[in-house]
């Protein structure tokens, strides 16, 4: 076994971390990296890691998903994998971080690109109990995984 599958979380019975939580200051972040270890393991289920949210955080930060894949092989741990996006994300100020995590943490589905906002017309009366309300797309995940 090896050291990144002794990190991988099994998404077969378990979620990923929120897309809420950070890791080396980003939203998506830790989401991305537990998706990666997952799919490095054969425990992804059916999760996808380099979907269009890991593909915000690796835009913003300027890494490819290929390159951060190719470090978390290695076995990282969360520490030595927020090191790395440190050492090779592009550089932006704690306001440029901080503004865009907000802006994700708090992105309405109305502020979203029009394909995304058909689709999740469709996707949250079908998964997400009728009981419980979406505010922000990052709800969707969230409730989806039994954290709110």
């Amino acid at each position: 076994m090896s050291n990144a599958q002794i990190h991988a979380l099994d998404l077969t019975s378990q979620f990923p971390r929120s897309p809420r939580a950070t890791l080396a200051g980003y939203v998506v972040a830790g989401r991305a990296l537990d998706k990666c270890r997952a799919v490095i393991a054969g425990t992804n289920g059916e999760y996808h890691f380099g979907c269009p949210l890991d593909e915000t955080f690796f835009g913003f930060a300027g890494i490819t998903a290929d390159a951060f894949k190719e470090f978390v092989a290695t076995g990282a741990d969360d520490d030595a994998v927020a090191a790395w996006i440190k050492e090779n994300a592009t550089a932006h100020t704690r306001e440029e971080v901080v503004a865009w995590n907000n802006g994700l943490r708090y992105k309405r589905i109305s502020e979203m690109p029009i394909e995304l906002q058909v689709f999740l017309e469709d996707y949250i009366p079908e998964f997400i109990p009728a009981n419980k309300i979406v505010h922000y797309w990052f709800d969707v995940y969230d409730i989806e995984e039994e954290r709110i």
